[in-house]
């Protein structure tokens, strides 16, 4: 098995978490750049960050056998902050680089005029950038929020095949189904989606234009719930190769639109993986 996390925070993560994930098929990751908890005070505090995600991050990955790519941008919940906000001129330098494969995350936090100022702005640079872009929905009002989003979209003229709506759940993925973008899924232990949701979704509205991640950060969060998401397709009559389309070819079809994703061509693992033997399995949706 070979799985792809398209948002997960590994900054927040430890050696172990590198290790144990590879043990279950990851190969591949984008980080985003999100808030780290503790309030950053100035743009420096942002340009550090970058670069390490530029820069470290990768190196460490490396050493478990991950490929690691990321995304920039100012984040939502901090984007009300006005020592942080300049921060946005510098945002192009690092959008050139070759491992920033989207501009993320950006969206809603509170929904205030502030956030919406930066995610206008960060819009139109992943247009002018040629990036795709990953959107952050908010956890709360998330209804409203998904639909506000939608609409700076269309107005934005991006294309939404480059856009990627994160964060959903039952009541936020029809409203983002017929729009021409993306579906992200955040699985997590106890709060978002879990496996067997997941599974219902994937059921309802099939394995296009979906993606599936762990979104762990340094809260109450697992890296491996791609992983058990897998598992429970298996389990609820999905194929092998809906697994790999959702957790490997989806993500690498919507990131590839970078120009920037240069994954090994056979990131290994599969042979290996005894996850798929004894199975037997009927075709789920597509």
């Amino acid at each position: 098995m070979r799985i792809f996390d398209p948002h997960i925070h590994m900054t927040s993560r430890t050696t172990d978490d590198y290790r144990a994930m590879h043990a279950a098929g990851v190969r591949a990751v984008v980080e985003p750049a999100f808030w780290l908890g503790q309030p950053r005070t100035s743009p420096g505090s942002f340009r550090d960050y970058f670069d390490a995600l530029l820069g470290w991050e990768p190196y460490r990955a490396a050493q478990f056998g991950i490929q690691h790519f990321c995304a920039i941008a100012l984040n939502p919940k901090e984007a009300n902050d006005p020592r942080c906000t300049p921060v946005l001129d510098d945002l192009p330098r690092y959008l050139a680089k070759d491992r920033v494969v989207a501009v993320g995350e950006i969206g809603f936090d509170s929904m205030t005029d502030a956030e919406e100022h930066a995610f206008t702005t960060q819009l139109a640079l992943a247009r002018e950038h040629g990036l795709p872009a990953l959107v952050h929905t908010p956890h709360r009002d998330k209804a409203a929020g998904t639909a506000r989003t939608l609409e700076l979209v269309r107005a934005d003229g991006i294309d939404p095949a480059t856009v990627l709506i994160d964060h959903l759940n039952e009541v936020t993925a029809p409203q983002v189904a017929d729009s021409g973008c993306w579906m992200g899924f955040s699985v997590y232990p106890d709060t978002k989606m879990d496996p067997e949701r997941m599974v219902r979704i994937l059921q309802d509205h099939g394995t296009a234009r979906v993606l599936v991640n762990s979104a762990a950060d340094w809260g109450h969060s697992d890296p491996l719930r791609t992983r058990a998401t897998a598992i429970a397709m298996l389990a609820a009559g999905f194929t092998e190769d809906d697994v790999d389309h959702v957790l490997w070819r989806n993500p690498a079809e919507f990131y590839g639109q970078s120009g920037r994703l240069a994954l090994e061509p056979d990131p290994g693992g599969r042979a290996q993986d005894s996850l798929f033997a004894g199975n037997s399995v009927r075709r789920g949706s597509s």
